[in-house]
């Protein structure tokens, strides 16, 4: 820093200081707790939605965006489905 080696890019300063800077240190173990358990709460939830669909929905597989459309109009009866879909038919489906 004293031999002004380094220029600030925003105002092309040479006056240039350390910080200290710790970005990666808890603060707490409390906090870490608190974040595992809020992470294994959504976990949870997010199998039972998983589970809930699988059994009360009909899995179309990568038809999903031509069985969406019969539905849509009318083509065939109204049922809950899941599948897969890729980026292409995400669109066209919008």
């Amino acid at each position: 820093m004293k031999k002004k080696l380094i220029t600030c890019i925003e105002c092309n300063s040479n006056n240039v200081n350390k910080s200290i800077m710790a970005p990666n240190v808890s603060s707490s173990k409390k906090i870490n707790n608190i974040n595992y358990k809020f992470q294994k709460n959504i976990k949870k939830k997010i199998i039972e939605y998983q589970k809930f669909i699988k059994e009360n929905c009909r899995y179309v597989g990568d038809r999903f965006a031509q069985e969406a459309r019969s539905i849509h109009y009318n083509k065939k009866e109204t049922k809950s489905i899941y599948g897969t879909v890729t980026t292409d038919e995400i669109d066209e489906l919008n």
